[in-house]
């Protein structure tokens, strides 16, 4: 189960020691950033999947069938459960680790029967761990999150009947958290249906059913707190949130709907608060499980710019009616935004017809753009609408990080201390180039400080002009106003920060 603040995945170890009374250990292990939608729609045929051809989903479609529980009885979900845990499975893995037990540092009381030694030895032990999945077609197709049956050595699904099978890997990614694994059964299985995330309304009930703790088939039900939620663990953050009570070895299990049909797979919780929890929503794993079926992972839309978030005084300064959009604070050379035009400055505000009202919109409905696909981009340049098409990209790894707000530099009246950057200071900071100044210092009470700026931003331009070196900057502060936008440089990022001259 992931937690919230960083992707903590804690993984149940030694479960038969915590039975027994014994001391139970726990793995810790940083899982990759989750997030948000994919497209790019698969197939069963290699090629298909490669041209974005949509093809028949392969998991069992939801109906939009009555509710199982009947409407004004929210605490009778008896029937549900009957109904839904022969599609909840129990997901056991194994991995070998290298490390020391607790023998290695408490010697026999009466002396080592195998002789002295020189010291604890690591030694290769396998620790199992814990988790949730749900099956999605007859034929054994299971889903279940990434951070689950990420790096394991074996992998066992156990059925509420107590049937349990060996399951392969099909696909996995990282970023969403989400992955398919299949099990070759004797038999039919019973698969959930998958409903309509996009049709749920915060209020509504739901049930999650998993093994929380090792304690299988576990039922729990609550509402939907909320929808779209951004709890920072990547570019792709698009949770339902529920209080219906998930814990680790929830992880992978299915939030349910009155009728029965998955509308999210619960990935993630608040430690601090049983009563918070996070769920991947499934209209973003029907988009990419087509893709894990046909290729063993995902391939993301690339636009190839960098964002960020606008502020009030971002708006401001780019005479912006409001705060909507996606402001870009760098274009990457010869890639698809650049080859079409899109500039750095523009607000981006319509991408393939879908308004973009915040910035981490943006990157979810790029990746979910097929590869090659041209589409229609609406920006805003200098208070002027424009349209624009880039042909969309391939994103390859490592991707680019969006950035939000960030720091500036400037002179005294700001803040902040600058020199020259020399060709030495810019390889120790990572940037390329010579042009403008670097920061070397930033008062703690100042306005720089209070922007964001630190030690070692590198100021290229200011109020749209270049600036080359310390008297260039100096010369353009000296014709500002109160408050200037500034264009720094932060290792590989870019981004528009404005800045307020220190008054008193």
């Amino acid at each position: 189960m992931r937690t919230l603040g960083k992707a903590l995945a804690l993984s149940l170890v030694g479960l038969a020691a915590l039975i027994a009374g014994g001391i139970v250990d726990v793995e810790v292990r940083w899982v990759d950033n989750v997030a948000q939608a994919i497209d790019l729609f698969g197939s069963d045929d290699d090629e298909q999947a490669e041209a974005g051809v949509a093809a028949a989903p392969f998991w069992e479609e939801g109906t939009g069938a009555a509710p199982i529980v009947p409407e004004g009885v929210p605490n009778s979900f008896a029937d549900l459960a009957e109904r839904s845990s022969p599609g909840v499975v129990n997901i056991s893995t194994k991995k070998t680790v290298v490390g020391h037990s607790l023998e290695d540092f408490f010697p026999f009381p009466f002396g080592d029967p195998f002789g002295p030694q020189q010291g604890p030895v690591p030694r290769e032990r396998l620790v199992p761990s814990l988790g949730s999945g749900f099956v999605i077609s007859k034929d054994g197709y299971i889903v279940t999150n990434n951070h689950v049956i990420e790096e394991v050595d074996s992998i066992t699904v156990k059925f509420n009947d107590g049937g349990e099978f060996p399951a392969e890997v099909i696909g996995r990614d990282p970023k969403t958290d989400i992955a398919l694994i299949r099990v070759k059964a004797d038999r039919e299985l019973f698969a959930l249906p998958l409903g309509d995330s996009e049709r749920v309304r915060p209020g509504e009930w739901v049930v999650a059913i998993g093994n929380p703790f090792g304690l299988e088939h576990t039922v729990t039900a609550g509402i939907v707190s909320a929808k779209h939620r951004d709890i920072d663990h990547g570019a792709y953050d698009d949770y339902i949130q529920t209080d219906a009570a998930i814990n680790p070895g929830n992880s992978g299990g299915p939030l349910l709907n009155l009728s029965g049909e998955v509308i999210g797979i619960n990935t993630a919780i608040n430690p601090r608060a049983n009563t918070i929890g996070f769920a991947v929503p499934i209209e973003m794993a029907k988009q990419i499980l087509p893709q894990l079926k046909a290729n063993g992972h995902v391939t993301r839309g690339w636009l190839g710019v960098v964002i960020q978030q606008i502020t009030p005084e971002i708006a401001e300064e780019l005479g912006l009616e409001d705060q909507k959009g996606a402001l870009v604070s760098k274009v990457v050379p010869d890639g698809p935004a650049d080859d079409a035009g899109i500039q750095q400055r523009d607000v981006i505000r319509e991408f393939d017809g879908k308004p973009i009202d915040d910035f981490d919109d943006l990157p979810r409905v790029v990746a979910s753009t097929p590869i090659d696909t041209k589409v229609r981009v609406v920006v805003i340049r200098d208070g002027k609408r424009k349209t624009l098409n880039p042909a969309i990209g391939a994103l390859e790894e490592p991707e680019v990080t969006q950035l939000a707000t960030a720091s500036p530099t400037g002179a005294k009246a700001f803040g902040m201390s600058v020199q020259d950057l020399t060709p030495e200071i810019a390889e120790q900071l990572g940037v390329e180039g010579t042009d403008g100044v670097v920061v070397s210092s930033v008062d703690p009470t100042g306005p720089a400080r209070e922007a964001g700026i630190r030690r070692g931003d590198v100021i290229v331009e200011i109020d749209q002009h270049e600036v080359k070196d310390s008297k260039s900057l100096h010369d353009q502060l000296s014709k500002s106003d109160e408050r200037v936008l500034l264009l720094i440089r932060r290792g590989d990022s870019q981004l528009y920060v404005p800045l307020a001259r220190e008054t008193g």
